[in-house]
């Protein structure tokens, strides 16, 4: 299926009379399924009781003045960080509320960013605007609002930690959602946290639920410049009604279920180099040390469970233990979705570099953030508040035992 966002086109083709010919500026896109779902009442409550409901309409006044394809792309560059930024400081106390939501929601980010991404794509300058230029300032946006282009390491005596969270999903389920993992990435980023092996400053990035933009490699692209310099990372997502999973295993398979645009994918994880690509890849978390520590009030568990087709057979067969040798990938433990082909392609990462056995890596789920009993209605209540800050202090509480408890060796 082909995936509703703007594609980059060619950018132009010589004929053999020696003509060349160049495309008629693009012409401004329709809104993507995630950006229609902005018209609803309940993302528009979001936006304004949490003050970003400014945001878009800011944006587009300051990309409405550029008079360039080069000032666009330093608007949308500002912008799009400054977006990061003032989530971020919002969710660790800094600068106003800007509204009555709890600071560590994040879902003004995920909305705001629809906002500035619709602006972008229905944007039409009179300088005119070729489809490749839409794309890159889309892509663009994309990553400096979600802190892929803000991760650092000031120089210190600590260790480093890489942490990944997603936005909502299950849209059309309950628009109101929250993801706790993307809550939590707001919540550590550039922060310090104190470990029985020293200080270890977390820097985090947020991904999108789009089958893709992980084909389009935005996983790689945003961790591989730093998988050799960190100590530990871990990607997390939600998973699981009242308990914590550490993933085991992940799989090379993707199921089908629809993300955020509504699309479906079943089909082997695309990577590149397919011809090397392992139909399992493991954790290297310290996840016994994870598992019997007490980090919270949820639980723990070190999840082996994975669905494979052994060799020789046809259908798929879950293992509680884990996979069989030669067997092909149906489900990692954290299933076939996004929150398995991340941690799927961060230790692939991991392994292609040739760090798996020096370098901690791998998944958490999260448990499911749960509105209040009764509330069907309302975009928050105080139960609701409550379990994603418990959430969050227990994802800061296994980082820690996680740190803790690994030796890394540099070579």
């Amino acid at each position: 299926m082909t995936s509703l966002r703007v594609r980059i086109g060619v950018l132009g083709f010589t004929l053999m009379a020696g003509l060349t010919v160049t495309p008629h500026p693009a012409q401004a896109a329709a809104a993507t399924v995630e950006e229609q779902r902005l018209g609803n009442a309940v993302p528009q409550e979001i936006l304004r009781r949490s003050g970003f409901d400014s945001v878009a309409p800011e944006f587009a006044e300051a990309l409405g003045a550029a008079h360039s394809y080069a000032q666009a792309r330093r608007i949308v560059v500002r912008e799009g960080s400054a977006l990061w930024e003032r989530a971020v400081d919002r969710a660790q106390g800094r600068g106003p509320a800007g509204g009555d939501l709890s600071r560590d929601d994040d879902r003004p980010l995920y909305w705001a960013r629809l906002g500035m991404t619709r602006e972008v794509r229905g944007w039409e300058p009179g300088f005119g605007l070729s489809e490749a230029q839409r794309a890159s300032l889309l892509d663009q946006l994309e990553r400096t609002s979600r802190g892929q282009t803000d991760i650092h390491y000031p120089k210190g005596p600590y260790k480093r930690v890489l942490v990944t969270g997603f936005d909502p999903f299950t849209l059309d389920r309950d628009i109101r959602i929250s993801n706790p993992s993307g809550a939590t990435a707001l919540a550590l980023d550039g922060t310090v946290i104190e470990t029985a092996d020293g200080p270890a400053r977390v820097e985090t990035a947020m991904f999108p639920v789009r089958w893709q933009d992980f084909a389009d490699g935005t996983v790689e692209r945003t961790l591989r410049p730093y998988l050799r310099k960190v100590d530990l990372f871990t990607t997390v997502s939600q998973g699981r009604v009242g308990r914590f999973d550490v993933e085991r295993t992940n799989g090379a398979w993707r199921g089908g279920f629809g993300d955020n645009e509504n699309v479906s994918r079943t089909e082997t994880v695309p990577v590149a180099d397919p011809a090397s690509q392992p139909q399992w890849t493991t954790t290297t978390l310290p996840y016994q040390a994870i598992v019997a520590a007490t980090t919270g009030r949820f639980p723990v568990y070190d999840n082996t469970s994975v669905t494979e087709i052994p060799v020789g057979g046809t259908d798929p067969v879950v293992r509680p233990d884990g996979p069989t040798e030669g067997s092909t990938a149906r489900a990692g433990g954290g299933g076939n979705y996004l929150s398995n082909e991340i941690a799927y392609r961060a230790t692939l990462l991991r392994d292609r570099l040739g760090l798996h056995d020096r370098l901690p890596g791998g998944h958490v789920h999260t448990p499911v953030l749960q509105f209040g009993a009764g509330n069907t209605t309302e975009v928050t209540d105080p139960e609701f508040v409550a379990n994603r800050l418990d959430i969050i202090a227990q994802v800061r509480a296994i980082l820690t035992v996680a740190v803790s408890a690994t030796e890394r060796t540099r070579g």
